[in-house]
Parts: C-alpha cells; sequence; structure tokens
C-alpha cells in the first residue's frame, strides 16, 4: 500500500493534529465570544476576533450527507471509500471518512469518531488521522 495523503498542518490547524495524535477530536474555539468552527481559521467568523482555542468535542455526530468514492484512486486507500459530511454534536460539521460498507452508510446514521495511527514509512512520522465509525 501506498503512503497515504499528509494533511497539511499549519498554525491555524496544529491544534486538530496535535488532538489527534492524543486521541482527542478538537474543534476551534473563539475565546471573545465562544463560538466553535469548522474548518479552524485565523479569525472569528462571528466576532472577527483573533484570540481563539479550541474545545474537545465528544467525538458523536450524524450524517448529514454521504459519497461513496469508487474513482480515482486514492493513495494508502483500497476503494471504495465512503466520505461524509457529518453534523457534530457540539453544532459544526466536518468532513470525514467512515468505516463502512457503503450499503450499510444512510443519512442521519449516528457516528463516533475513532482514531487511524500510520506510520509512515516514508520518512514523515507518525499521522493520527480521524475516522468515523457507525454506533
Amino acid at each position: 500500500m501506498s503512503s497515504v495523503i499528509r494533511p497539511m498542518v499549519n498554525r491555524d490547524s496544529a491544534y486538530f493534529w496535535e488532538g489527534t495524535a492524543r486521541g482527542q477530536l478538537r474543534i476551534q474555539s473563539c475565546n471573545a465570544c465562544g463560538a466553535l468552527r469548522h474548518p479552524p481559521g485565523p479569525a472569528c467568523p462571528d466576532c472577527g476576533a483573533l484570540d481563539r482555542g479550541h474545545v474537545v468535542a465528544s467525538g458523536l455526530g450524524h450524517v448529514f450527507s454521504y459519497v461513496v468514492h469508487h474513482h480515482p484512486p486514492v493513495p494508502g486507500k483500497e476503494l471504495p471509500i465512503v466520505i461524509a459530511l457529518i453534523d457534530l454534536d457540539e453544532g459544526v460539521r466536518m468532513v470525514g471518512e467512515v468505516a463502512c460498507e457503503p450499503e450499510e452508510i444512510a443519512i442521519g446514521e449516528r457516528l463516533q469518531v475513532d482514531f487511524d495511527r500510520v506510520d509512515a514509512a516514508d520518512g514523515h512520522g507518525e499521522l493520527t488521522l480521524p475516522i468515523w465509525r457507525l454506533r
């Protein structure tokens, strides 16, 4: 199997990837107004503050929508892959891979996050990716 596609890690997203390495699903929060947001960014879309923090999410949500990816090939993945838009119980939405057979998924299905530690043979070190499982 070839290496997985590695995420872009920068100062807006480093907290997220540090969290996955610890088995935590983190959501960016605004320290000024408390608004939660995903994907992360430098400024709060609600109040414009640049003072950001994060909360640890419950890791629970439900399928808002999904696709079953059949082609083209994805490095490090065996096709088909189920990719879902997940509404987290905390009120934000994120995209994630769901570890299930395509016929098992449905809109509204409850999901729980899990973490997949990828040992990179390409010298990049370990990477921990969030992966979703049916509840």
